[in-house]
Parts: C-alpha cells; structure tokens; sequence
C-alpha cells in the first residue's frame, strides 16, 4: 500500500520542495524503488538531475489504486550503479535513455544500447547492433527509416522464419529535436511552442501537461472555466484521433466505406477545435494560468450542434466497421499482447486497457476539470487488434457524451490569471490521458527557480515495447494492421 511507502507522497499536478523529496544511497534507492514496483506502482518516470561532476537519479511513480504518486531521489555518484531493468522490464528504456544523456552503466543491463544518440556523422542515430537469431531458415527484414506515403521515420528490424515473425527490434532516433535540453533554465520565450510540437496530434495534451506544472510551481491552479475549456479541447483532440485511426484501421483491410467516412469525420472533429481556438490542432489555447480563448454561447450552441452530428456520422460509420465479419476476421487474435506482458513492460493508455488494464489518469489521477467530469474507463480484455480497435470506438461514444454532458452546463469566471512566478528549489509532476495515454512531465527549479530539469515522457516510451511484442508470432503481413493500432508517435518518443 502506499500508505506504507517510503516515497514521498503527492498528488497529481503538485508539487513539493526538492529537500522534501526523500533520497537514499543508489544501490538502496535502486532496491526501494523495485520493492515499490513489486507491490504494484508503476513508473512514471525515470531520469538523471546532474550535481556537479555526479549525478542523481529521480523516480516517479504512480499508486493508481490510491490516486497518488510517489517521488525518491538517489544521492549523488559518479559510476554506475545496479540496473531496475532486471528486475522490472518497464525501466529498461528509461535506463538506457539516462546511460545515454549522462553516461552511467546500469550494471547488468541486459540490452544496453543508444535511445536516440545520433551517429558520428550526425544524419542518423547510432542504433548499435540489432539482435539477431542464427538459424538455416531464418532471414531479416529491414524496413525503414524512410516509408511509403507520409509518415515519420523509424526502423524496424523483423527476424522471421519463413512468414513467421520470431522478434521485432524497433529503432527509433531520426526526429531527435533536443526538446528536453532546450528547455534547461527556462521557461523561454520558445518554450510554449516547443510543448505544443513534442507530438504534433497530442498538442492539447502536452500543453495542458505544461500548463499544469507550471501551475503547480506557482502554487496556484487555473481558473475553473479555462479548466473546463481544456477538457472540451482534450476531449476534441481524442474523438479526432481515435476517427481517424479506425479509418486507418479500415483502410489497412481495405474496407473502404469506413475508411473514406473517418477520414471527413476526423476533418470534422479537427474542425471544431478551430472553431474553439483559431487553430485545427488546438495550438494557442493552452497557456499557464489558464487558456487564451473562450467559448462564448452562440459558439458554444454551433459547436454542439456540429458535434452532434459528426458523432452520428461516427456512429454509423463504426457501425460498418463491426457489421463485417472479413474485418474482425482480420482482428482478433491477430497482435496479442497478454495482460502480464503489458503490465510489466508498463503499457499505458487506450493499448493497456485493451489488455485489461485499468490504467486512465483522468479515472486514476484525477485533476483539473476532471475531478468534476469523468468519462467511464473504456476495457476490453483481447489484447489484440480488435481490443485496441474496440477501445478507440468505445472511447468516442464516452467522450462525446462527456462533452454534450458539458457543453450543456458551462462554468462562469474568467479564463486565465497571471501567475505567481514558479517556487523556486521545488519539484512538480502532471499527469494528462492523452488520446495515446498518459502524458508526464515532471520540473525540477532551481534557486531562481528556473528549470533545472525537466522531463517529458510521451506514452509512445511506454508503448512502442508493446508493437514490438503483438508482432512475435504473427506474419510479418500483419505489421500494418498491429503498427496501426498502436499508432504512436515517432517525434514524442524522440524528444
């Protein structure tokens, strides 16, 4: 339980001074924070805070089951020290990441390799040596980085047996901006439109990620109707995503009525985030203290109406989808990934609760407008194509309930405050389900209270594992069914 635990307790889009946060030698954090993980958390994040010549490291966790997080620190050292990944498969990506940005060997990491470090040329990451089977009839296939049509780069490296994938090594890297390190000492001018374009499609929610950690640092939240615009846009950029990726779904079984309908339908959805902001990706709206645009009543009944209506279209354009025995003949049992696997790689978001899991920060970790409006948490327990298809569908009909249910009762008061400057030497944690999953970012001030750190994690960190797992037994033929249903981003992995 995590009443017992020796992390220090928060939650959700708060913060807590950096002497509060508890720390231990690295040998003893490591061995806490694997007993915390055995009891069931989940991490959150992983990641190094330099100290001079020595570095920390800083675990968040989450305590889904008590709607808390928890938050250690190792004390400073300059070797390595013993690697989480062992025994906890969730951490491995984020010890690789820390071995690559600060150059500390989790000893007897099992696949220690770059994240995203580029090559000596500069033009590609230095991706190390691909695992490889020997075998008479094994053969290698490569595909990418660069892929048909228009879509961001990133290999992947199948061993097969005839038509039967035996391992996929996923290699991701080329869209590496520097995101984290630009924002040292900030916020800047910059900062804001950085946070926007971490993952292009995932725009409100990593804005509103930012906003709330600032917010935390300020020691102050957002009014209640900016909260409440926020969840209307988050909301929005959901219904457009889950749209368009059965469409996409659709299209890779070649079903093309519901494909053609998803693909307006998105366009609809996007479109109504512009009439709420300016913009069809929602980029503008969010700021700290609050939100730049309000809805005011003749919008606000324009946007319910259009809603309604696209959510019809939806509807029925679904309702094809699943009235085709050659679709969910194509789906089921077709890129399994089973209900242990995803919860000890830490799988998050629509992929996890399509194993069963019930994982959804706005159920979880409740903050801003959600504390007073919950959408029921969407699971099925296939783990498959069809689960995570399923998911994304019942995901729309409950946020479009949500949002005729809020539409229909709006909140008064302004819509944005200035705020307080950020605390300074004080360490924040945000949550947010995006329409992938969960969106972390963590901001570590310093004296002046400027960022001394500050970590984003995407869902995509937390989820590629998993593509690569659904592939193992599969013919390599249904990689673009199984890569579209988890449909994650290559630029929010490559920060």
């Amino acid at each position: 339980m995590s009443a017992a635990t020796p992390f220090a307790l928060l939650s959700n889009a708060t913060g807590l001074p950096w002497t509060a946060v508890p720390e231990w030698p690295v040998e003893d954090f490591v061995r806490t924070t694997a007993g915390e993980l055995s009891r069931g958390a989940r991490l959150c994040a992983w990641f190094g805070v330099p100290e001079g010549r020595a570095l920390r490291l800083v675990a968040v966790l989450a305590f889904d089951a008590d709607n808390a997080l928890g938050v250690a620190r190792s004390e400073p050292f300059v070797d390595g020290y013993p690697a989480l990944t062992p025994a906890h498969t969730q951490a491995h990506l984020f010890e690789r990441e820390v071995w690559e940005q600060h150059g500390v060997v989790p000893a007897g990491h099992p696949w220690l390799k770059p994240v995203r470090r580029p090559n000596e040329a500069g033009n590609a990451p230095a991706n190390g040596e691909f695992f490889r089977v020997e075998g008479s009839e094994i053969h290698e296939v490569a595909v990418g980085p660069v892929h048909a049509g228009i879509i961001e780069p990133g290999h992947f490296r199948f061993q097969c047996a005839g038509e039967e994938v035996l391992h996929l090594e996923i290699a991701l890297g080329y869209q590496h901006r520097g995101i984290e390190e630009a924002l040292a000492v900030g916020p800047h001018r910059a900062t804001m439109a950085q946070m926007e374009t971490v993952a292009g499609d995932t725009t409100i929610a990593h804005a509103t990620a930012h906003a709330t950690v600032m917010e935390a640092l300020a020691g102050t939240e957002a009014p209640l109707r900016a909260q409440w615009l926020r969840v209307i846009a988050l909301e929005l950029e959901r219904l457009a995503n889950h749209t368009g990726d059965i469409g996409a779904l659709a299209g890779d079984v070649a079903f093309l009525p519901t494909q053609s309908a998803c693909g307006k339908i998105r366009g609809d959805y996007l479109n109504l985030t512009a009439l709420l902001c300016g913009n069809r990706f929602g980029r503008g709206l969010v700021r700290p203290g609050g939100c730049r645009h309000d809805l005011e009543a003749s919008r606000a009944h324009q946007l319910a109406e259009r809603l309604a209506a696209a959510l019809a279209d939806t509807e029925q354009a679904v309702a094809w989808f699943w009235d085709a025995a050659s679709v969910r003949a194509r789906f089921e049992n077709v890129g399994v990934v089973f209900p242990q696997q995803a919860a000890e790689i830490g799988l998050v978001g629509p992929a996890a609760r399509a194993c069963g899991l019930v994982r959804d920060v706005r159920y979880d970790h409740p903050a801003g407008w959600h504390r007073f409006a919950q959408a029921p948490v969407a699971v099925w327990p296939g783990g498959d194509v069809f689960a995570r298809a399923r998911i994304r569908s019942l995901e729309i009909q409950r946020s479009g309930a949500l949002l005729r249910e809020q539409l229909a009762l709006p909140p008064d008061g302004p819509t944005r405050e200035e705020l307080p400057p950020p605390a300074p030497e004080t360490l924040a944690v945000a949550l947010v389900e995006g329409w992938r999953g969960e969106v972390c970012h963590v901001a570590l001030t310093d004296a002046a209270g400027r960022f001394r750190r500050y970590k984003i994690v995407d869902p995509s960190f937390h989820n590629w594992t998993g593509l690569a797992l659904a592939l193992r037994g599969t013919a390599i033929s249904d990689f673009p069914i199984c890569n579209k249903s988890f449909n994650l981003s290559y630029c929010g992995f490559d920060l």
